[in-house]
């Protein structure tokens, strides 16, 4: 069992979201370790867990810092409800099956983990010598980290997050000068493919750290949000537009295999586009590719989800919607003469802000 797991059962998510800085746990775990008391906290149902109870002393109260402070200087085990809400028992000894694997030495870390497997429980264990905490769940053990080891972890991922988002604008804004001039290569598709792939995993480590930081990590929390502004949307509305009517995965499906795609592969644009269902030894950057338009068409304000279905639709590529006069626009469902001449000028002021962009 390793000493440090990546954050992905949704069961250790909400574990570490019970013991986050700002929650009544969070402040009678420090006041413990502060103390060098130790302690063994199972949250698990009452009926669960009796079998494996000897002695201790039977109690149902709400929860409190201080009081969980207090009972943390007797040597037993703490018992508590699932959601941590109320104590049920305290300085208990646990007796789990012997026979259960453990790689753990100490006899609280061996005692804890035993019983997490045994009855599939949320187990903490606080050293007194070492003063460290970790969490049995799911089989995986995680030590939880000082609140500024984290910080310093999660700054660092802001900063590689901003350097990868600067990558993902640049290919997007060409890609977006390719798509007005009808010159996109399948390389130009990959490429925002993979940078948006990129952008997302570290958003996600970023996020297990903001889990963690609990209340400490709200200005982490909104600096990701003001980076991952429209990133995931992007993402769809390009495999939407560059799915090719061959493929054998949805739209959806393909995200998720981008999701799932193993960090070396996503270095690979032959295997990104494997996922899109192109052929491993295509010529991406010869082969020349039509967008649908949906990604340029959700740039344009007020329009609607059902509107641009409809439009794409109607025309098929791009390259149509942007050549079609007014009349022909509004003669589509949804349009109208109005919302004709906002995407007319909306593709114009697009091709603006592109140049801008590219230029300055």
């Amino acid at each position: 069992m390793a000493k440090r797991q990546t954050v992905t059962s949704e069961r250790l998510v909400e574990a570490l979201q019970l013991v986050a800085p700002g929650t009544a746990i969070r402040d009678a775990l420090d006041n413990i370790v502060r103390a060098r008391t130790g302690a063994l906290l199972v949250f698990a149902d009452e009926d669960e867990v009796a079998p494996l109870i000897s002695g201790g002393i039977r109690m149902d109260v709400e929860l409190s810092p201080m009081v969980l402070y207090e009972l943390a200087k007797m040597d037993g085990a703490i018992l508590l409800n699932r959601d941590g809400s109320r104590i049920m028992h305290a300085n208990v000894q646990l007796m789990p099956d012997p026979t259960i694997p453990s790689v753990e030495t100490g006899t609280r870390h061996r005692t804890a983990e035993r019983v997490a497997k045994q009855i599939d429980a949320l187990v903490l264990s606080i050293s007194a010598a070492r003063d460290v905490v970790s969490l049995y769940i799911d089989g995986i053990r995680y030590v939880l980290e000082e609140i500024r080891v984290i910080l310093v972890k999660a700054n660092q991922a802001l900063q590689t997050l901003e350097k990868y988002k600067s990558r993902l604008n640049q290919v997007s804004t060409s890609l977006s000068a390719l798509e007005f001039e009808d010159a996109v290569t399948l390389y130009d598709v990959l490429s925002v493919l993979q940078r948006s792939e990129m952008v997302l995993r570290i958003a996600q480590e970023i996020e297990r750290y903001i889990i963690e930081l609990g209340t400490e990590g709200r200005l982490i929390q909104m600096q990701l949000e003001e980076l991952m502004v429209d990133v995931r949307d992007d993402r769809k509305a390009v495999i939407r537009d560059y799915l090719p009517d061959f493929a054998d995965l949805t739209p959806e499906e393909v995200a998720a295999a981008l999701s799932s795609l193993h960090p070396e592969d996503l270095l690979s644009l032959g295997k990104v586009g494997q996922l899109l269902g192109y052929d491993p030894d295509v010529d991406a950057l010869e082969l020349h590719v039509s967008a649908r338009g949906f990604r340029m068409l959700r740039k344009i304000p007020r329009l609607p989800k059902g509107v641009i279905n409809n439009l794409v639709e109607g025309f098929g590529r791009l390259e149509d919607i942007l050549n079609a006069s007014k009349e022909e626009l509004a003669a589509v469902e949804g349009v109208g003469p109005a919302r004709a001449h906002d995407i007319k000028e909306g593709f114009l002021r697009l091709r603006e802000l592109n140049l801008l962009e590219r230029y300055g």
